[in-house]
């Protein structure tokens, strides 16, 4: 390889030349962005600064050193030639569950940690009597809906019955909620619930979105939860869908938001004051609270599809008046048009793409159900 004969020239550092061709090519397998400045000289990875960090919680087994700003022997260099993201990968994910939520850059802190422990610390993926079995019952700290305050509560994962149930004392025979594991949906939220570990649950009740926030102290245990959710939504997959391949039915077990943020808002009448509000774009529905860990939504919007007649636009209509952020947008659906404001021309940007990205989609069948019952809404 050219630039593994560039780095032997160099001897005892990586050169420029090799970080960006041999080095990017075996780590873009793992960590999915270009310009790796670490390596784990004793796993024989390339790795980006921040998981750079996490293997350093893991030092017993991942040492790390810069590309360019340490030192490398030659029998360091001719590891990591002989090794490489992709034979490493090879190794130690023989065995990824399918239903497994496998972390990139993109993704908080916890769940790359734990990514790399199971790999590389506990081995999971080694042999299957590693793995333990991903169906849950324990206790989690669940924030209450009126007081905000976080009590523990028992909660249950039953991929038998579909269903994930909590109670709310630890000795109750009926369950507090149950949540048809057909309509949940868990995604890591540590900046909004303020908390590292912080799980947002969601279901449908009454075909509106109720919120559930979640923590537990030992990052194991939550990842091992966000799983177990995922096991049990691939299962009732498989069974409503036995035709689909798993490649379709992945990207249905969890999904992280579109696009969440601050907006203000007006009435249907366009006469009312604008008021802050807390969005969330999640798939087709547009969700705003008033505040951002409310239980439920003030309202929910249905975005649909160009060919349905649904487009946003940058601005509001001339005649509204009255005190808003400058930024606006409008969102037109067949029935009647909804008002945004935003506070900076970067929010308004960015809002406008993401509208555009669920309006640029085709609708399928099954949203039409939902998009009929939004219209009919009470």
């Amino acid at each position: 390889d050219m630039y593994v004969q560039a780095l032997r020239n160099v001897s005892v550092v990586f050169s420029v030349k090799f970080v960006s061709g041999f080095c990017v090519r075996l780590f873009m397998s793992i960590c999915c962005i270009a310009d790796p400045e670490w390596a784990s000289y004793t796993l024989g990875v390339f790795v980006c600064h921040s998981c750079s960090a996490l293997h350093r919680n893991i030092a017993q087994i991942s040492k790390v050193k810069s590309l360019l700003l340490d030192p490398w022997s030659s029998s360091q260099v001719e590891f990591m030639d002989s090794a490489g993201n992709n034979a490493v990968k090879a190794k130690y994910e023989q065995l990824v569950p399918a239903f497994y939520y496998q972390p990139t850059y993109k993704d908080c802190m916890l769940l790359r940690e734990q990514w790399i422990r199971a790999k590389y610390e506990r081995e999971e993926f080694l042999c299957v009597a590693k793995q333990e079995p991903y169906s849950a019952e324990g206790f989690l700290w669940k924030r209450g809906r009126d007081n905000g305050q976080y009590l523990s509560r028992k909660f249950i994962l039953s991929e038998r019955e579909g269903v994930l149930k909590y109670f709310n004392k630890h000795d109750a025979r009926e369950p507090k909620a149950i949540m048809k594991i057909n309509s949940v949906n868990a995604t890591f939220q540590p900046t909004k619930i303020g908390t590292a570990h912080g799980l947002q649950i969601t279901y449908l009740k009454d075909n509106s979105t109720r919120n559930i926030f979640v923590y537990h102290e030992d990052g194991k245990e939550m990842v091992d939860w966000f799983n177990a959710i995922r096991a049990a939504r691939f299962h009732y997959l498989q069974v409503a869908f036995p035709g689909a391949s798993i490649s379709d039915l992945l990207p249905k077990l969890t999904r992280n938001y579109i696009k969440e943020g601050y907006m203000q808002k007006t009435g249907p009448k366009h006469t009312e004051g604008f008021k802050k509000r807390w969005f969330t774009m999640d798939d087709r529905r547009l969700m705003y609270f008033k505040d951002p860990l409310d239980a439920y939504a003030r309202g929910e919007v249905f975005i649909g599809s160009k060919e349905n007649s649904y487009t946003v636009l940058a601005g509001l209509p001339s005649s509204i008046q009255g005190y808003h952020w400058q930024f606006g947008i409008t969102i037109v659906t067949p029935d009647r048009k909804f008002l945004f404001a935003c506070e900076t021309e970067e929010d308004q940007k960015s809002w406008i793409a993401a509208f555009q990205t669920v309006i640029n989609k085709p609708m399928l069948p099954q949203e039409y159900a939902v998009e009929a019952y939004f219209k009919h809404k009470p």
